[in-house]
């Protein structure tokens, strides 16, 4: 399928940029992930708002959201029934080799791959390194994900699909690329922004729908548990039904729990009922 590049629609061989975009260089640049069903892009609106927000907050141009709005109308139209990735790139452009930025106008990228579902459980690993909850990017969609891309590697050689992160504060946060609920006392809950977690778009709805509230959890709280999933743009809501580390696994039993299989269905319900939500 054919990608949108600075304004128009090219050939899969013609989608390219710079070998001097910054995006590419260092990773300055921004990103959203979308998920389209059957032509259908689920709450663009809130992606693109990030979007802007990230930007914003990593010192880049504000992006033309209505310019991105139909660069994703395009790229939307060409893909056939079923459900598809929709992936937003802003870069700061063409700049010097080295961290200083040029004066070069913005790179905007959109693609659309086929995508796939996820099983009903994951395995998820605990990993060795804090995510710094007070970094100069935290809670930014940047491309810079090598942390991530080191963590879930590392997550795969223990046999799991995600891996979990603390903060420097031994804290809960979040995964390498999803947000993670718990069911404590009946209770569902999830790591507070102060984690360095990002504000997730599936998050903030399953915080509206649901009665799952924010707060600061020890990363203990995996070990105690009754219930835990991930959720995702690409995941929705992802029961996870053994957590492992270096030398170690907990099995959660009966996974997906009640809560959990509640929430994945008001999420199913609601989405349905409301791709703009």
């Amino acid at each position: 399928m054919r990608t949108w590049v600075n304004g128009g629609l090219v050939e899969e061989s013609e989608a390219v940029v710079s070998i001097f975009d910054h995006g590419l260089t260092v990773g300055d640049g921004v990103f959203e992930t979308v998920k389209v069903v059957d032509g259908m892009p689920f709450a663009l609106g809130r992606h693109l708002g990030r979007l802007a927000r990230s930007a914003d907050g990593m010192g880049l141009p504000a992006p033309d959201l209505e310019r991105a709005r139909t660069g994703c109308a395009a790229v939307v139209a060409q893909a056939p029934v079923g459900l598809h990735r929709l992936r937003i790139t802003y870069t700061a452009g063409i700049a010097p080799l080295g961290s200083g930025r040029g004066d070069a106008e913005p790179t905007l990228v959109i693609a659309i791959v086929p995508m796939g579902t996820w099983p009903e459980t994951a395995t998820v690993a605990r990993v060795p390194w804090p995510r710094n909850e007070r970094g100069a990017i935290t809670g930014l969609k940047t491309t810079s994900y090598g942390e991530n891309v080191v963590a879930l590697a590392h997550a795969h050689r223990l046999g799991a699909a995600e891996a979990l992160f603390a903060d420097t504060q031994g804290r809960l946060s979040e995964g390498t690329g999803s947000n993670v609920f718990v069911v404590v006392g009946g209770r569902l809950l999830t790591p507070s922004l102060a984690s360095g977690c990002l504000a997730g778009v599936t998050r903030a709805l399953l915080l509206e729908w649901t009665d799952a509230a924010e707060a600061e959890l020890p990363v203990g709280v995996l070990d105690e548990a009754d219930e835990l999933f991930l959720a995702s743009t690409t995941r929705d809501v992802q029961s996870v039904a053994a957590i492992v580390w270096d030398d170690g696994i907990r099995t959660i039993g009966g996974a997906p729990g009640r809560v959990s299989r509640e929430a994945a269905a008001i999420f199913a319900k609601r989405s349905l009922e409301d791709p703009e939500p």
